[in-house]
């Protein structure tokens, strides 16, 4: 089949065309390459791609937010599904450019609901995250929990992409899937997120920020883990059959949790990087960032249950890999 990856350079992204490649599938990649973080990373994760699957990957530079650019990449390519991955990410950087999230997240959304439309495809995933729980207090998040909270704009566009995705799955029956990813680590990740700025810091003898005084937890999601939910989900499009899926519709829409189902606390992630590092860290005690969330805490529940879904790679397995990966492609 021919897959459509959104957001194909990017950490996820990258991972999601990889393996369907192997798998023996064409993935068409989209990509806008934006400068959130540097574009070198983006195009080394692409030349990967095209350098060990020429034949059947295809990629086109384009900004899913321009339907007429959209449409163009596309082309008349016959599309079996879509992995819609791309977006405006970051917590933090939506304080400081708003603007982007709405283009991209909502407006780029909105296009490809409409592709997938006009198209018939059979089967759409979409990425949401767990931020959408906002400052939700009951752990485990559970995908029946109250998501109309959200502390930053991300969270709230994040959000708005479930509620748009549930009205087009009620309007034109598309099959709709929306992923709830929880702090997606490992080779090839974001410059952005924890591990990697930890990491950096650490190797180059920089103090590292901790924030809330280190008294936060995260669900950390090994990449491998990640995508193996998101292929389950592709291989089981959402039944239009009248039930109750997660998350609430009766329509084919379904919200699924992916994490690691625990929670660890952010002082034990530095340890580990420590440990693989083989050099302590300095820490640097910060006061909560907004828009940021103490905890989260995955109910993997329904997904388990629906597509027996089991992560696999906790972090003392998954940090040190990722560490190996970051001084082979950094020289350090």
């Amino acid at each position: 089949m021919t897959v459509l990856v959104t957001g194909a350079a990017g950490f996820i992204g990258f991972h999601v065309a990889a393996r369907l490649l192997a798998d023996g599938h064409r993935v068409l990649g989209i990509d806008n390459l934006n400068s959130y973080y540097p574009v070198s990373l983006k195009r080394d994760r692409l030349a990967v791609l095209q350098a060990e699957h020429r034949q059947a990957f295809t990629f086109a530079e384009a900004d899913f937010a321009d339907h007429a650019a959209l449409d163009s990449a596309v082309g008349t390519t016959n599309l079996s599904a879509i992995v819609h991955l791309g977006a405006q990410a970051g917590v933090r950087y939506s304080l400081e450019n708003p603007r982007a999230y709405v283009q991209s997240n909502l407006v780029g959304h909105v296009n490809l609901l409409e592709l997938a439309r006009h198209r018939a495809v059979a089967n759409m995933l979409y990425a949401s995250s767990s931020s959408v729980y906002g400052g939700n207090a009951a752990l485990p998040f559970r995908v029946e929990d109250r998501a109309d909270r959200p502390v930053s704009l991300y969270a709230a566009t994040k959000r708005a992409d479930e509620l748009l995705s549930e009205s087009y799955a009620h309007l034109y029956r598309i099959p709709l899937t929306g992923l709830r990813f929880f702090t997606v680590y490992g080779p090839w990740g974001r410059p952005d997120m924890a591990l990697w700025l930890f990491t950096s810091a650490i190797l180059e003898g920089r103090p590292i920020d901790v924030f809330n005084g280190g008294a936060m937890r995260r669900d950390f999601t090994y990449i491998d883990d990640i995508v193996d939910g998101i292929l389950a989900c592709l291989a089981t499009p959402a039944p239009d059959d009248g039930a109750e899926k997660p998350g609430g519709s009766i329509a084919p829409h379904r919200i699924y949790n992916i994490g690691n189902n625990r929670s660890e606390e952010l002082g034990r992630l530095i340890d580990l990087i420590e440990q693989a590092c083989d050099r302590p860290a300095i820490r640097t005690l910060r006061p909560m960032q907004p828009g940021d969330v103490r905890d989260t805490y995955a109910d993997i529940t329904a997904i388990q249950r629906d597509l027996g879904y089991a992560p696999r790679t906790t972090i003392d397995e998954g940090v040190p890999q990722f560490v190996q990966w970051y001084r082979a492609y950094t020289g350090i």
